[in-house]
Order: structure tokens, then sequence, then C-alpha cells
């Protein structure tokens, strides 16, 4: 990776001012392939002034020029479409398949529904004779994790180019290289110098930074709940503001009507997603305590499918998880369940049978999971269900809505129009019924300490945009 050494600081690839350095490492060998130059708060300092400097011109552009802009970004991310996807295999242990059909296809699938958004959204309207315009919020500060590379960089820029916003982006030091592949991207497009600029580095340094700026607008966050509460206290000396999008425990609530290995096949794929590594995948599945022990036997069947093998073979379907950290931490949340008494149905601790380096885990499934459980409560991040039995609708409601967290929650049912009705009640801000296709218009974003605002499609849109009331615009001359 030729730019690993380097940031995209005022249209210009440029060496750090004191360079510090990161090992970039392969989790599916434990092998170091790169090593990444980490900024610091001088670096941030040179992004967001250029940024600044960026935003009087880029703002005042038309919508029609930034629908351009957007276009092209599209057209060359789709030319180098198959590097994304190998790039995020090395970094982060995506499977080479779920990488090009998952991680991959993400950037363009956000990028044209942002385009479809840009085509119709008025930044003008006359309400009465008060004129409402909406402009760009201003220099934006966007962190992003490292679970799904291209798909949190994208919900951030996108919008931030299509309001008319100037930016500095810190990915994650642990997906780096997608970032950075991105720059790339942007700069053959054409963005305009200074409108984008990225530092890499770590929170405590390039994240603070961003946060504490005065001269930054706004920040936008995605990560763990506890980053987050960091990065918005720090952020509220400068009154600036906070966009974030944190952690999850989502609930998969199993009605009593559902087809019963159907569902259950369907939870345990959408929990494994990205091996386990998804804030708004379902990890509780929640079954009518009759059809329990049917269902721990099909979730079981399920689990025990799901190949583990070399990240570049198109036929493994779970990967490693991103790093030694991570998979310590689910290693002990594991035996964390086993030992407050939970049902270890399938998997465990350890890694899986063959595999003497990577850091992979086992495919797991706890049944007997009570309410009140650490694997009921906390987020895991890793290929983990945990089966939980209720006695009525309404306990079942409760039961999902009975954490911290409000990012997501699923609904199955035979009835739509019951499903429906659970969803209502349901303290989330995404709420899937009957295993729905993607929708990349539909507003993402959680309750509680999930986060607050919203990405994707307009309501993404509308994040970074300040509303002007131009009040008597519309009276007659005098």
């Amino acid at each position: 990776m030729t730019h690993a050494s380097q940031f995209y600081i005022d249209g210009q690839w440029v060496s750090p001012i004191t360079p510090a350095w990161f090992d970039l490492t392969d989790p599916s060998t434990e092998r170091q392939f790169e090593r990444l130059a980490m900024g610091d708060a001088a670096d941030v300092d040179l992004a967001v002034a250029a940024a600044r400097r960026a935003l009087p011109s880029f703002s005042a552009t038309t919508a029609a020029e930034r629908l351009a802009l957007l276009q092209r970004i599209v057209a060359v991310y789709e030319r180098r479409y198959e590097e994304f996807a190998e790039t995020m295999r090395l970094e982060m242990g995506s499977p080479i398949t779920f990488s090009r059909q998952g991680q991959a296809a993400r950037g363009p699938a956000h990028l044209k529904a942002m385009i479809e958004v840009l085509k119709t959204f008025q930044f003008e309207q006359q309400q009465g004779t008060t004129r409402l315009r909406l402009e760009p919020v201003g220099v934006c500060g966007l962190i992003t994790p490292w679970n799904w590379p291209v798909n949190q960089i994208v919900v951030k820029i996108a919008p931030a180019l299509a309001a008319g916003c100037t930016m500095v982006l810190k990915p994650s030091e642990y997906s780096p290289l997608t970032a950075l592949l991105f720059a790339e991207v942007l700069e053959e497009a054409g963005v305009p110098v200074g409108v984008f600029n990225l530092v890499n580095g770590d929170g405590p340094r390039v994240g603070a930074a961003l946060a504490a700026h005065p001269d930054i607008d706004m920040v936008s966050f995605t990560g763990s709940t506890r980053a987050g509460i960091e990065v918005a206290k720090t952020a509220a000396e400068t009154v600036k503001r906070v966009a974030q999008e944190l952690g999850g425990k989502s609930a998969n609530i199993l009605l009593d009507d559902v087809n019963l290995p159907d569902a259950v096949t369907r939870a345990v794929a959408a929990c494994f997603t990205n091996s386990g590594q998804s804030c708004s995948i379902p990890t509780r599945l929640l079954v009518p305590r009759g059809l329990l022990q049917d269902a721990v036997q099909i979730a079981k069947r399920a689990a025990l499918t799901y190949r583990l093998g070399p990240t570049d073979d198109p036929a493994t379907q779970l990967g490693p998880l991103v790093n030694r950290n991570q998979f310590e931490r689910v290693q002990k949340l594991i035996q964390q369940g086993i030992d407050e008494g939970a049902e270890l149905v399938t998997g465990g601790v350890g890694r899986p049978e063959g595999f003497t380096h990577g850091y992979y885990v086992k495919p797991t499934v706890f049944s007997a999971v009570t309410p009140e459980m650490t694997l009921a409560q906390e987020e895991i991040f890793g290929p983990v269900l945990s089966i939980i039995a209720y006695d009525s609708e309404p306990e079942a409601i409760a039961i999902a809505n009975g954490t911290q967290y409000g990012l997501a929650a699923y609904v199955q049912s035979a009835s739509q129009a019951r499903a429906q009705g659970v969803a209502r009640q349901l303290r989330a801000g995404n709420v899937h019924v009957n295993y729905p296709p993607a929708d990349f218009h539909a507003p993402f974003g959680g309750y509680k300490r999930s986060g607050n605002g919203r990405e994707w499609g307009e309501a993404g849109l509308r994040e970074y945009l300040e509303i002007k009331s131009m009040v008597g615009f519309g009276l007659p001359e005098a």
C-alpha cells in the first residue's frame, strides 16, 4: 500500500509531522504485512485548517455540481471494486466472498442512495412569510470503526459532500488501508483541494484532537458507547454538533406462529454476519418457551454448518476477529457465560479444531440464557448467539427493551400485522420485520446508549445541514 506512511491533507499526500508507527497484522495469520504512520494533534491542525480554507468555496457549489461529484466517485470506486474487497480481506479478516458481496458492496450502494436523495432534495422552501434554508454545518470531523470499513466511511463522507461540508477523516487504525484507498478514489474523482482530508491515528491522540478542535463544527462518531461518551464530553467544550452511532445488543423475537426451522436458521446467519462483528446484528434470540428445545437443536445444526478457513478461500464463511484484544475479550465473555450458568449448546472457548493461529472463534450458541446475564446485556462482537425463552408477548417485548442499548431489533411472525404491532413497541432505532432486504434509504441509528442522530439516505444528509429561518422573506415590497 503506497500511502500507508502518509496522510491526505489539502489535496496532497504528506508525511506526518512527527511520525509514530503501528504494525498492521493479518488477523487470519497473525503476521505483520504493513506499517501505518500515526499522527497527532499537529497533523489534525493542518488538516482542519485545510478544510476550513476550502469551506467557503465548496459550500457555495450547487447541488448539481455536488451530484456530479458523487457520480464520478461511484464510477472510480466501481472500477477499483476488487481492490476494496481484497483490502478488507487482508486488514480485518473478512472472507473474500463476504468481502466482495457484503463489505465492498456497501460503498456504491450508499453512494447511489445519496445520489438519488440529492437529485430531488430541496435545500430551500417557503413557509408562510419565512424562507427556510438548509446550509452545510461546516467542517466535520469523521471518526470511523474497523468492522465495516468502507460502509462507515461512505455513510459519513457521502452526505457531508452532498451537503457542501468539508471534512477530516480519522479511520480506525485497525482498518486504515480501506480509508486510504477511498482517499485515492476521491482524489481521482476530483474532490476539490482541502474538502476531504485524512489523518490516521488512535483515539486518544487524533480522535480526541478532532473532537476538541475549535474549528470543527460537527463530529460524527461510530464506535463503542464508552468511546462515544468521551467524544461527546470533549466536544461539549466547543458546543459542536455530535452524531453518534454506538453499540447494540439487538433482540430477535420469534413469535409462536413462525416457520421455526426457517426463522432460527436465518437468525443464526444474521447473528454470524461479519463473524459477529456488527453493532446491529441480532445476538439475542427470543423464543416461546414451548418452542425452545426445537429452536435450540435447529440453531445447533445451523451453527455447525459454518465453514471457517483462510480468508482467500471463496468457500470460507466465517473469518477471524480483527485483532488479539478482540479475540481475548470474546473468549472471556464466552467463559463468563458458562460460569454464569448458561447452557453451552455448541462452540465455546478456544480456537476451532484445526486452527493453531489466527483470531478465529468457534461459532457459539448458548441456551438457558436469562435476561440479566452478561450474555444478554453486554455487546460481545463475535459469533455468539444467546437464546432466551419467554412466556408471553409482553414479556418478550420487555426482555427486548431491557438493555442499555436500542440500535436495532428484529421480529418474525407469519402475520405481518402481528409483527408490525410488536415492532411499534420496541425501543430501537431500526426494527427489521420478517428478515427484509436492506434499505439504504432507511434512517440508521439508535435509541438510548446506542447513540443519537441518523445515517443513511435523506436522514443522513440532514445531519450535515443547519436550518436558517429568513423571517419576512416572503413579505411584499414596502
